[in-house]
């Protein structure tokens, strides 16, 4: 034991003398948080949405159909009542939710104008305007096409809600996604070059020669990253809050838990890659080119997975910070419990065993 915390003490010893090491450590994620705080717009199709048909006539019928028949949209579920709508939200089977009041049909022939609920989930601002907007557009497209049939002055208004976002504030959707990206980069960039670094330097061999076994050298590597990662995430989350106006909706420990679980499972990924390559370049780059497109691209943070080509969407489940920006959208924005994220914390449980696993196993006990 004294060993392992020697090793962990010259691992903390290297890397505060290492001011490029640490200006990437604290500068890159407080650069990257206020930099990518705020919005981007996101082009959006097939997206799932709900019907609450309190009305079942055929004025309803006909509107439900131009929904169903655009490709914006995928009606997944028809619900009974407003207590089934927020348990679907909460679960992420749904985005957007069309409610149409009784006697639809009979208010709009009679009183020539009736309104449609429109209520989005607001935790991604740009999302839910822009389904807010094509929403409104198909039955404004419908009440033209009656117009034309009956020279009568129907009005078919829309009312808009979003759900845990009603400002859109594009920061609720961009913290988890910078998080996300923050963790994933900085704790793998600089845990795929520790190893390395030891044996470009010659002290590779002294380790060896070290009666310390292979599993605590990796442990070891991990520790000062781990701990710093914790300022890492405790300085985000604080210019979340007061500097990006986010509210930490959720339970907060619950939520630093995640994160340094997910904190976890990156610094295992990178010492993978520090255990199979062989230079700190070729590690670098594998850490930044193979980790940063599929963090941007397929976690869903800029551009939503079920837009993407079913391979990609299959592709994007091996992704880490896809399960990791799920988890932190749940608690952060939407407030949701430890029932809500289960099955993203045990898929990245698992992640980080086979990480762990792997990068112990590939790790040499003897150089060539």
């Amino acid at each position: 034991m004294k060993q392992f915390l020697f090793f962990v003490q010259k691992e903390f010893y290297h890397l505060l003398r290492d001011r490029r090491t640490l200006f990437i450590l604290f500068g890159m994620p407080l650069m990257q948080i206020l930099i990518f705080g705020f919005a981007l717009t996101n082009e959006v199709k097939n997206t799932r949405i709900a019907i609450l048909d309190n009305s079942r006539d055929e004025t309803t019928a006909g509107i439900i159909h131009q929904l169903e028949a655009s490709r914006y949209f995928d009606v997944v579920k028809n619900i009974r009542g407003y207590g089934e709508l927020e348990p679907a939200f909460q679960e992420g089977k749904i985005k957007l939710a069309v409610v149409f009041p009784s006697r639809f049909q009979y208010a709009l022939s009679h009183e020539n104008s009736v309104s449609v609920q429109l209520i989005a989930d607001a935790t991604d601002p740009n999302v839910a305007n822009t389904l807010a907007n094509y929403a409104t557009a198909i039955i404004m497209d419908y009440q033209k096409n009656m117009k034309g049939q009956q020279d009568f002055p129907y009005t078919i208004n829309t009312e808009m809600r979003m759900l845990y976002n009603p400002q859109l504030k594009g920061s609720y959707n961009f913290v988890p996604g910078v998080m996300a990206m923050v963790l994933m980069l900085v704790c793998a960039m600089m845990t795929s070059i520790s190893i390395v670094r030891e044996k470009e330097m010659g002290t590779m061999e002294i380790i060896l020669v070290s009666p310390i076994v292979p599993i605590r050298v990796v442990i070891a590597k991990m520790v000062p990253y781990f701990l710093l990662s914790g300022v890492n995430i405790g300085s985000i989350l604080i210019l979340s809050v007061f500097v990006l106006d986010v509210p930490i909706q959720g339970n907060l420990v619950l939520l630093v838990s995640e994160c340094l679980l997910f904190t976890v499972t990156v610094l295992a990924l990178g010492l993978l890659i520090s255990s199979v390559t062989d230079s700190q370049q070729t590690a670098m780059l594998i850490s930044l080119m193979g980790l940063f497109l599929p963090t941007i691209m397929l976690s869903g943070f800029m551009f939503p997975v079920e837009n993407m080509p079913w391979p990609l969407q299959i592709l994007s489940n091996i992704v880490p910070a896809k399960w990791f920006y799920y988890i932190v959208k749940n608690i952060m924005i939407k407030g949701l419990s430890f029932g809500y994220v289960w099955k993203e914390t045990l898929v990245l449980t698992g992640m980080t065993i086979f990480f762990m696993l792997v990068s112990i196993k590939k790790f040499k006990t003897r150089l060539e």
